[in-house]
C-alpha cells in the first residue's frame, strides 16, 4: 500500500519529508511548511499533502502550538522507513581478521537485531579510505573506521560526519612497528618499508615512524603484511599488533613513540547529505552493548557472529 503511496504524484515529496522527520525526536519542534518546501525544494501545497499524508497513515502525529510552532508528538519508526524507503542499511567495515574486529561487527549486528526496525548488514574491505568514498559513491549507507581516518577525510572532503564513536580501543589495541630482523630496534636507513595506500592510519602512522630516515617505500596488501616481513619482502612495516597477539604469530616488533589513541578508537561515519541516516544508525546502534558484546568476543566468552 505505502510503496504504491510512493509512485503517486506526490510519493517523491513523502518520501523527502519523511527523511527529513526521521531527524527529529518525539517532542522535538518540526520546521514550518515553508521551511521544509525550501529545504526540499517542493512547493508548499505539495508538503502539505505529504505531512497529511504520514499523519493520516499514523507515521508520525503533529501538535500545533500557535505562535511557539508544530512539535512532534508521535512517531512510529516503521511506517516512517517505510514510507521513507529504506529497507536496509548496509556499512563496511575492516576485514575480521582479529577478535577485536570480530567483537566490533558482533556487536553492531546483534545491537541492530535488538531493534524491532530496519535491518543492518555489513560488508568487509580493507582501507578506510576505500570504505569512506564508497558511501560518497552511494555503495554503503555508512562505514566503521578509526577516529584518526574519519577526521582525516572529513578534513579533506567534508562530505561525511561521525554518527557514533565507540571510545579508545574499540578499535585497535594498538599499531606497532613489525620487523624482519630482530636484532633491529626500529626503522633504520636504507629499510624497504612497508606500506598500505588505502589506510590513512598506516600512512600517517608510516610517516611518523620513518621521518628523518633514508627509506624506501614498498606498496602492500594490508592482509599480507606479516608474510611480507617475516619472508623479508620487506623490512620494516607499521600494523595493528591484535592479529599478532590472537594468533601468537612469532614476529618481532616494536611500540611507537607518542601513539595517538585516536588510532584505536572505532567510529560510525555516514553521509552528511543524508542526516537521517546519522539518525537512524544512533537509534539502531547501542553503544553499550556493541562493547559489550565484543568485550565478551575478546575474552573467548561468546562465539562471533556477523
Amino acid at each position: 500500500m505505502i510503496r504504491e503511496q510512493l509512485l503517486s504524484k506526490n510519493g517523491t515529496a513523502t518520501m523527502k519529508l519523511s527523511r527529513e522527520l526521521m531527524n527529529y525526536a518525539i517532542g522535538d519542534r518540526i520546521p514550518t511548511i515553508t521551511e521544509f518546501s525550501d529545504r526540499i525544494n517542493f512547493a508548499r501545497g505539495t508538503i502539505q499533502n505529504a505531512m497529511k499524508n504520514l499523519i493520516n497513515s499514523k507515521a508520525i502525529g503533529i501538535e500545533s502550538k500557535g505562535h511557539l510552532g508544530s512539535y512532534l508528538v508521535y512517531k512510529n519508526q516503521s511506517i516512517l522507513l517505510e514510507f521513507a524507503g529504506i529497507t536496509y542499511l548496509v556499512g563496511a567495515m575492516p576485514l575480521p581478521y582479529s577478535k577485536r574486529y570480530e567483537g566490533l561487527a558482533s556487536g553492531i549486528i546483534i545491537s541492530g537485531e535488538n531493534r524491532d526496525s530496519t535491518p543492518l548488514d555489513l560488508a568487509y574491505m580493507r582501507g578506510s579510505k576505500s570504505r569512506m568514498s564508497m558511501i560518497d559513491h552511494g555503495r554503503y549507507d555508512f562505514a566503521i573506521v578509526s577516529r584518526y581516518a574519519a577526521e582525516e577525510y572529513i578534513r579533506e572532503k567534508d562530505s561525511l560526519e561521525i554518527a557514533l564513536s565507540f571510545g579508545e580501543g574499540s578499535y585497535t589495541g594498538k599499531h606497532v612497528v613489525m620487523l624482519h630482523d630482530r636484532k633491529n630496534d626500529g626503522v633504520k636507513d636504507g629499510m624497504k618499508i612497508g606500506i598500505d595506500e588505502t589506510s590513512y592510519d598506516q600512512i600517517r602512522l608510516t610517516e611518523i615512524v620513518c621521518q628523518g630516515k633514508n627509506v624506501k617505500y614498498v606498496p602492500i596488501e594490508y592482509s599480507r603484511t606479516i608474510e611480507c616481513v617475516q619472508n623479508g619482502t620487506i623490512d620494516a612495516t607499521v600494523m595493528n599488533v591484535d592479529e599478532v597477539l590472537d594468533k601468537k604469530v612469532p614476529i618481532h616488533y616494536v611500540d611507537i613513540e607518542g601513539y595517538d589513541p585516536a588510532n584505536t578508537e572505532a567510529v560510525v561515519v555516514s553521509s552528511k547529505e543524508h542526516k537521517e541516516i546519522g539518525s537512524l544508525l544512533k537509534e539502531l546502534i547501542d553503544v553499550s552493548t556493541v562493547l559489550n558484546i565484543q568485550k565478551l568476543v575478546l575474552e573467548d566468552r561468546i562465539i562471533p557472529r556477523y
